[in-house]
């Protein structure tokens, strides 16, 4: 246990270091030479097909949705958004499906009068009851359902144009062909700008970019879910398509402050880790040795167990963006210092020998949401 304490002892002061890099790095921007509200120095940034984004960007689904827990304060979250913001952070992804509904609102909220300063991601297919908010679980990318779904979002974001837009999953009875058409005309109409889509096939994905070009692909890639690397990876590097991690901190595990006695059944949560197979006991204590690695390395660069896996993924490509969430403003300081961890060749090297003996134990999904990804859609007649 005394390893596991002085890692917190570790975390805190790393945490302590980068904040008073941060303030050293805002305290020396003369006045004046920023607009009121532009987003601080320092922050890289990456490309996602042609859409320049933070290398860093904020997954906003756990502020105000019912997968996680209860949804937070909305001030409080608008402070969030904020924060992030101020420490560089320019991508922001929701979905109307999160919440449903609200998640969309806060964001649009929160960044109306930045809203050229930052980018939006949404979503849209998934069948949606727009008066009642009741979701069936079925999905829906028909033409005129994405029409609609585009035209919610617009009102709900409290903007006339959606940056990037994703197929939140494939839909198997709808040819993509269609999808990406729609798709490309609301580009041509100024409401959207680029074209996304969420664990596709990867026939699918060269299809869609045929018709539409597609600036980037989010899957769940952490170093517990290491699936993108088994084609799709080269296929983005292939047709120039930038890759969107979500879950990069494999749903809080790879933080470190998990383990096989932490309870996910608070009064009032909805959290979905209940049912994930991952988030068993046994699993979660199956695979600690990856929780390990990432102390072991935190120690040796001076970062926490969060940054490392969040650099890990920043150091695989170089189109490649994580999106983190979280609803603490401590936690979003330390996910943005990730993008200031380096990694040499044989340091990463070592580190995937390592990662290499390490065997994941439980499914990263239910048997239901797995059934979701990597389909293909049916061959437009």
């Amino acid at each position: 246990m005394k390893a596991f304490s002085d890692h917190f002892i570790n975390r805190r002061d790393a945490l302590t270091g980068f904040l008073q890099f941060f303030s050293a790095v805002a305290l020396a921007k003369p006045l004046g030479t920023l607009a009121a509200n532009a987003p601080a120095i320092g922050m890289p940034h990456r490309r996602l097909g042609a859409l320049d984004v933070s290398a860093v960007g904020l997954g906003c689904m756990p502020m105000n949705s019912d997968i996680y827990n209860p949804p937070r304060d909305t001030a409080a979250m608008t402070r969030l958004i904020h924060a992030a913001f101020d420490a560089g952070v320019t991508f922001f992804d929701t979905a109307e499906v999160y919440g449903p509904f609200i998640n969309e609102e806060l964001l649009g909220g929160a960044v109306r009068d930045r809203r050229d300063r930052v980018i939006i991601a949404t979503k849209f297919g998934w069948e949606i009851d727009y008066a009642t908010g009741r979701r069936s679980g079925d999905l829906d990318s028909r033409p005129e359902h994405i029409r609609e779904a585009v035209e919610r979002s617009l009102k709900r974001l409290g903007t006339d144009y959606i940056d990037l837009i994703y197929q939140h999953r494939v839909d198997p009875r709808i040819p993509i062909e269609d999808v990406a058409g729609t798709v490309n005309d609301l580009i041509a109409e100024g409401k959207v700008r680029y074209f996304g889509m969420s664990e596709p096939g990867l026939a699918t994905l060269r299809r869609a970019h045929a018709v539409c070009p597609v600036a980037a692909v989010q899957n769940e890639y952490s170093l517990l879910t290491r699936d993108p690397e088994n084609g799709l990876i080269a296929v983005c590097e292939e047709l120039g398509i930038g890759l969107v991690c979500w879950s990069p901190l494999g749903i809080g595990y790879l933080t470190g402050t998990i383990d096989e006695n932490t309870r996910f059944d608070e009064p009032g949560y909805t959290d979905y880790r209940l049912t994930n197979p991952r988030f068993t006991p046994e699993a979660r204590r199956a695979n600690r040795p990856v929780v390990d690695l990432l102390i072991d390395w935190a120690k040796r660069k001076d970062a926490t167990p969060a940054q490392i896996a969040l650099s890990w993924l920043l150091a695989q490509k170089p189109w490649i963006v994580p999106i983190p969430g979280t609803t603490k403003e401590a936690h979003l300081r330390e996910n943005i210092g990730a993008a200031r961890v380096t990694w040499e060749p044989g340091e990463l090297a070592e580190f995937n020998r390592s990662l290499s003996q390490i065997r994941i134990h439980g499914a990263r999904l239910t048997p239901r949401l797995l059934a979701l990804s990597e389909v293909e859609a049916p061959m437009k007649r």
